[in-house]
């Protein structure tokens, strides 16, 4: 088993003829995801590299092929338009990888996802893998491993540091999520949590934070509660100057509340083992597995 993607993934690609948008997507084909379609408006009907048959909107690509996820590289404008088509068209899994979505934007994208009960993963995230079945999004397919480890992070780059030191450890991963940095987002640590909590092949879990509102606060309340899987944490921006703000939009200190200190006592307090360093993640596990 994994979380959100697997072999059952048919993907569509939004802005599969751009230029992140075609380097993602043949990175994903060799990995071997499902890639059924593309869309690029005014380009219906050419094919991406004679294989990925492309269309003008998302419905169209879902009627033509039975896509049941997209994952979205359009500039941030056009982003929330792209979100609110993919739900729209019957997508059930939605992975926008764009950067810099206004929070306005997104504050109206919520509640039309939660009428179509569709799932979005982001925005401003590296997207999800589930190695050995499929990849969603750019995290590097090559430093993954299958195995019964689930990772999930709000940092970007930080999630494939982990990810490395997993694997040459030979703890392989079920399933791999990066949720975004920004103040409001699709998929949280929570509905993480408590996937993993109820995947089968998934034997303890990495949740991978950083400073700034109270997210990982809420998760380790909800860990304590519900989570019987060994949990290993970090929280990310733990030598942040005071005041200063760092990283994500979602990165924003209010007095205390989203400090690295008060989340990392929040996390230990729920029983969560505590990394200094991401080299830490294998020593934590061994003891709690």
């Amino acid at each position: 088993m994994s979380i959100f993607i697997d072999r059952e993934t048919k993907l569509v690609v939004q802005g599969i003829t751009g230029r992140d948008g075609s380097f993602h997507t043949r990175l994903m084909i060799e990995y071997g995801t499902a890639v059924v379609a593309g869309v690029t408006p005014g380009k219906g009907g050419q094919r991406f590299e004679d294989a990925v048959p492309i269309f003008n909107t998302v419905a169209d690509a879902v009627a033509a092929t039975g896509a049941n996820t997209s994952v979205i590289y359009v500039p941030a404008a056009f982003a929330a338009d792209a979100i609110y088509e993919a739900a729209d068209a019957g997508v059930a899994l939605i992975v926008c990888i764009s950067e810099g979505v206004p929070v306005q934007d997104m504050t109206r994208v919520m509640p039309f996802l939660r009428e179509r009960e569709a799932r979005l993963i982001g925005p401003n995230c590296p997207g999800a893998i589930s190695p050995g079945r499929a990849k969603v999004g750019i995290i590097p397919g090559q430093i993954c491993r299958a195995g019964r480890i689930g990772v999930v992070s709000r940092s970007g780059t930080l999630t494939y540091e982990i990810i490395h030191q997993l694997s040459k450890a030979d703890y392989g991963q079920s399933s791999c999520v990066g949720i975004g940095g920004d103040p409001i987002i699709g998929t949280n640590f929570i509905d993480c949590l408590s996937a993993f909590e109820a995947d089968g092949d998934t034997d303890a879990i990495v949740m991978i934070g950083e400073i700034g509102g109270t997210d990982e606060q809420q998760a380790a309340a909800y860990a304590a509660e519900h989570v019987t899987k060994p949990v290993v944490g970090f929280i990310a921006g733990q030598t942040a100057p005071p005041g200063r703000r760092m990283g994500h939009a979602g990165a924003i200190i209010s007095g205390s509340s989203g400090t690295a200190a008060e989340k990392m006592v929040a996390l230990e307090e729920a029983r969560i083992a505590v990394m200094k360093r991401p080299a830490d993640v294998v020593p934590l596990l061994r003891e709690r597995m």
